[in-house]
């Protein structure tokens, strides 16, 4: 991913629980802010979802979207989760990951995300933008984790 933003976050569970909510799409709008739905598309031999579409709802940038999942996760939760933009009216790119790494009893869990719409933005807002999108998402993930 050229020119993304990322932040990480320290989540007091274990990778496999952070995995396990990450990869439960259905629950998306409890916990992921402006997503309303997220529904999944497709998935491989082993239950991982493949394809995914959500509907967003951030006031004056309303969009569904498709994206394209990769799981590279080890047995024990950790590794990384990837996805890119397969289809959308709105947005042009959305294309990120959590890279789940353990860290004692705990989680350190880094997002990178680079975002692209298809109205033109001044290169600091969509920085802006993005990091914005990856801090409520890492505080929403903690919190249903740690709950």
């Amino acid at each position: 991913m050229s020119q993304s933003t990322s932040s990480s976050m320290t989540i007091t569970a274990d990778p496999a629980v952070v995995l396990d909510v990450i990869a439960d799409f259905d629950d998306y709008h409890q916990w992921a802010e402006n997503v309303t739905r997220a529904q999944v598309l497709t998935q491989d031999s082993d239950g991982w979802a493949r394809t995914v579409r959500f509907e967003l709802d951030a006031g004056v940038l309303r969009d569904t979207y498709v994206l394209a999942y990769d799981w590279d996760i080890l047995e024990d939760g950790t590794g990384t989760v990837s996805w890119e933009l397969v289809e959308s009216t709105v947005i042009r790119a959305l294309d990120g990951s959590y890279q789940l790494e353990p860290a004692g009893d705990r989680t350190q869990v880094t997002y990178q995300l680079c975002v692209d719409v298809n109205i033109p933005v001044v290169a600091v807002l969509r920085r802006k933008a993005e990091k914005s999108i990856i801090d409520q998402a890492l505080r929403g993930l903690k919190q249903r984790c740690e709950s």
